[in-house]
């Protein structure tokens, strides 16, 4: 898929004939773009941008996608470093924000498609890198497994998928006990407010409504079954995690 730039900046092409968007999860995040820059720029998500762009390894020549590109966390600093770098995201108004960022910083090789990461409107075997923060954990395991199978079959023999994400279940297992404590007491110490919060989020994870993180066994057993090689899933700091994996080749 070619994407035609202009003088005003990287253009957003709309979804391809064949590959569909979830409404639903566009609708969800096309109201958010204010409050996704404002995450974007906290000292723990530059960590983690930092932590993605160590592990891709992007040399001068590659292509670079970022699926769930929000406003351009990942997007703008790799394509700083690659020949061309690609944001997808399913809302448009993500895109938007991103192309406003990339026209001031002056950024000529970024190209944006308002598409979805599990169908991803990309030729195989047609990009170096696939890079995502904190995107895959919107989908059910269903859908980070399709996405996963997505970004392998995008990928050049040899290229590399590195993701930071949420990456824990709410378990008995030690670490999972961890993170889900501490996530408790930081609302609980947020007074009132918190305490509703507290509440609310317990309802929807009663009635399957929360979000889907995935833990560090499941990214690894995944990313193996799904063909990869080389693949390391280690954890970051609060409930984080970073996966790479490499397509043999």
């Amino acid at each position: 898929m070619v994407v035609e730039r202009h003088p005003g900046g990287p253009e957003v092409v709309p979804v391809v004939e064949g590959f569909t968007i979830d409404a639903g999860l566009a609708d969800r995040w096309d109201g958010r773009a204010d409050g996704w820059d404002e995450v974007a720029h906290s000292p723990a998500f530059v960590r983690f941008c930092e932590a993605i762009l160590n592990a891709a390894n992007i040399h001068p020549g590659d292509v670079v996608v970022d699926v769930g590109c929000g406003t351009g966390l990942v997007t703008l600093p790799a394509a700083q470093r690659c020949r061309s770098a690609i944001g997808l995201d399913a809302s448009a108004t993500m895109l938007e924000r991103l192309r406003t960022h990339a026209l001031q910083a002056g950024l000529e090789n970024v190209s944006l498609i308002h598409g979805d990461m599990r169908k991803l409107p990309l030729a195989d075997a047609s990009v170096d890198v696939v890079v995502s923060c904190y995107a895959f954990h919107h989908l059910s395991d269903d859908g980070k497994e399709l996405a996963a199978a997505e970004a392998f079959r995008v990928l050049r023999p040899g290229g590399r998928l590195v993701t930071v994400d949420m990456m824990f279940r709410i378990s008995l297992a030690a670490r999972d006990r961890r993170i889900v404590a501490s996530k408790v007491r930081l609302l609980l110490r947020a007074g009132p407010g918190g305490v509703v919060r507290l509440v609310r989020n317990a309802l929807r994870v009663a009635t399957r409504r929360w979000e889907h993180p995935a833990s560090i066994e499941w990214w690894h057993e995944t990313l193996q079954r799904r063909g990869f090689g080389d693949v390391e899933v280690a954890p970051l700091e609060h409930e984080a995690g970073l996966a790479r994996a490499v397509k043999p080749g």
